[in-house]
């Protein structure tokens, strides 16, 4: 299908991945089948398995971050964004994530009508156990809150989001962990950015555990990082050039 997001030629995507050697081959090949990206980076973040190898062979570009950590890895991805690349897609290399509804993300920006845009997993279509009761309340609690401190309206901390580059390198992220998602939703928020949540839908992962929802430590230990990112930035100093009535409502 030809869209303004295909034709734009001006999209890239990041695709952190950890140990995701089973599932990284067809979530590469899928984004590709778009013809939506021009660079599919893959940031293998510390993997121990073939997941750099398979991601190499499958057609993307790929680049290490050792050290380990979701936003860390995101962070290498932005870094080594090609200088044309005028919109930042990311999604999860497990497969869970849908690549062929990323039109739905990227056309608003494209088309000049939204600077940030992120799926909603609890808005769409949910295939059965791949999503537990944990993040569907977080990502309900979250959006709570951040309606309560700016007005904006999220349902979910879905991965699976695009965003205008400028707009992202003016938000300052700095989240070294799972809080990355929930950072960049509000420090949008705070700079007043036009967004826009739309219905995606969600996949059982490929193959591979979750290291979030896998197991009770990873559950437990995402989300308190996310609280804490949640409490960091809801405390910190509005920056002077920020005025709260241009917060937007997503739709």
């Amino acid at each position: 299908m030809t869209t303004a997001s295909a034709e734009s030629g001006a999209v890239s995507v990041i695709i952190p991945a950890l140990n995701e050697g089973e599932p990284i081959t067809d979530v590469v090949r899928a984004v590709a089948i778009t013809e939506i990206p021009r660079d599919i980076i893959v940031v293998d973040n510390g993997s121990t398995d073939r997941t750099a190898e398979r991601a190499r062979a499958a057609g993307a570009r790929v680049i290490a971050e050792p050290q380990r950590g979701y936003g860390r890895a995101c962070a290498a991805g932005i870094r080594a964004l090609c200088p044309e690349c005028d919109i930042v897609v990311f999604l999860d290399g497990d497969g869970s994530d849908c690549p062929e509804l990323m039109h739905r993300l990227v056309d608003p920006i494209v088309n000049g009508t939204h600077d940030f845009v992120i799926g909603s997993r609890t808005r769409g279509q949910r295939e059965s156990g791949s999503m537990n009761f944990q993040q569907i309340v977080s990502g309900r609690i979250a959006g709570l809150i951040l309606r309560v401190l700016y007005g904006v309206r999220y349902t979910d901390m879905c991965p699976f989001r695009a965003i205008r580059r400028d707009a992202l390198g003016r938000l300052g992220m700095r989240e070294p962990t799972y809080g990355w998602n929930i950072e960049m939703q509000m420090r949008a928020a705070r700079a007043g950015l036009s967004i826009l949540e739309v219905p995606v839908n969600h996949r059982c992962r490929i193959g591979g555990q979750s290291k979030v929802s896998g197991t009770l430590r990873g559950t437990f230990v995402a989300g308190a990082r996310i609280i804490a990112t949640l409490m960091r930035i809801a405390a910190e100093k509005k920056p002077d050039n920020t005025d709260e009535r241009r917060c937007p409502k997503t739709r």
